[in-house]
């Protein structure tokens, strides 16, 4: 089972999602990254994957589509939280190098309102 919420702070989207990312739920997830980079879409998407159980090549797969479309746009896509199996598939497929990561969804939203107030 996979939940997913979205909400806005300060102009950023931050999509929660908790559970297990595979291929029976991947389309859940895509839905709210699609919705979130819909115009008028914020500048910056996090998302924060802390409660992610599990996550496959297909899951994987969702977030590189996110990450290609949100460069596509001009839209900032930065993954927070990442640990267990997901940290290690992005690890083991050398996606850690082509993610912006930070530790915590709080880390990221006092890194891109630090960068906002320069």
């Amino acid at each position: 089972m996979l939940t997913v919420s979205a909400k806005l702070y300060d102009g950023v989207a931050v999509i929660r999602v908790a559970g297990e990312l595979d291929l029976a739920t991947a389309p859940a997830l895509r839905r709210h990254l699609r919705a979130a980079t819909l115009p008028p879409a914020p500048p910056v998407l996090i998302v924060d994957v802390r409660e992610v159980s599990f996550c496959d090549s297909i899951g994987m797969s969702e977030l590189v589509l996110a990450l290609h479309r949100s460069q596509i746009d001009g839209q900032r896509l930065i993954l927070s939280g990442l640990r267990g199996s997901l940290e290690r598939l992005l690890y083991r497929t050398g996606l850690h190098n082509v993610f912006e990561r930070h530790a915590s969804c709080d880390a990221a939203l006092r890194q891109v309102s630090a960068e906002a107030d320069r």
